[in-house]
């Protein structure tokens, strides 16, 4: 689809059809339209369903607004909102696949049918290289948050790497734990804590790896802190992960793959 259709300009008009892009979607989504305005009222107070949140985060990354996106998809900005809030919403076919276009993705994975495999799937480029990331490069893609890798010492000897949501505070990446739990095991300790990115559709991506210790956080005033100023509590749940771990950087370097 060439940009002058995706983004819906004017005049812009279907070759076998000979009527212009937003208007040969009208009709489509009318009924969908009728559905979505009897529907809106009666499910207000419902949470957003699967495919709404997946719409909310791809359009977001790829910093569009709602109205921006409804343009791309050629539908009403209300529909795309109804789409996005309601846990009802069951969008049809046509709709998805002009979604998947707009926002550079899959109907797959709008659906979520991608959500239980590694990322990395694709081939590689024909034409790759390994570059180096600096240090700033490399704080840059850590970010203010995100999900990382926590690489330590097992008890009784070998390497445990887990996963945790992380905040960046104080120019320390920190997240929260259990007392007792892994993880508070390994305080006191040399630790390594990875985070990356794949782009599917280019097959290139970037990881950054910070070498340090675990330490944790026992001052009153700055655990409050991290408290107001950490992005999201632990995804994994339960009041029991207060436990405030940061990472005292000694060694930060990163790469990544560029393709030409």
């Amino acid at each position: 689809m060439s940009e002058q259709t995706r983004r819906g300009t004017p005049g812009a008009t279907s070759q076998d059809e000979g009527t212009p892009w937003a208007t040969r979607y009208a009709t489509a989504d009318a009924s969908e339209t009728r559905r979505w305005t009897v529907r809106t009222a009666a499910s207000a107070a419902a949470a957003p369903g699967d495919i709404g949140r997946r719409i909310v985060a791809r359009r977001e990354e790829l910093g569009l607004t709602r109205e921006d996106t409804a343009a791309l998809v050629g539908t009403a900005a209300g529909y795309l909102q109804y789409l996005e809030e309601q846990s009802t919403a069951r969008p049809g076919t046509s709709v998805l696949i002009r979604l998947a276009d707009a926002l550079d993705t899959s109907v797959a994975a709008l659906y979520g049918g991608e959500s239980d495999l590694p990322p990395g799937l694709g081939q590689a480029a024909g034409h790759s290289e390994l570059i180096e990331l600096g240090p700033e490069d490399c704080l840059a893609r850590l970010s203010t948050h995100g999900v990382g890798r926590l690489a330590l010492a097992a008890e009784g000897g070998g390497l445990v790497i887990l996963p945790v949501n992380y905040s960046v505070i104080d120019g320390a990446i920190a997240f929260r734990t259990a007392p007792g739990s892994t993880i508070a095991a390994a305080i006191g300790s040399n630790v390594a804590f990875q985070v990356d990115h794949v782009d599917e559709a280019l097959s290139q991506g970037w990881s950054v790896l910070v070498q340090g210790s675990a330490r944790a956080v026992t001052d009153p005033d700055v655990r409050r802190r991290f408290d107001a100023l950490a992005y999201s509590r632990p995804w994994a749940g339960g009041e029991a992960r207060d436990l405030w771990v940061r990472v005292e950087q000694d060694r930060i370097h990163g790469r990544r793959i560029a393709v030409r």
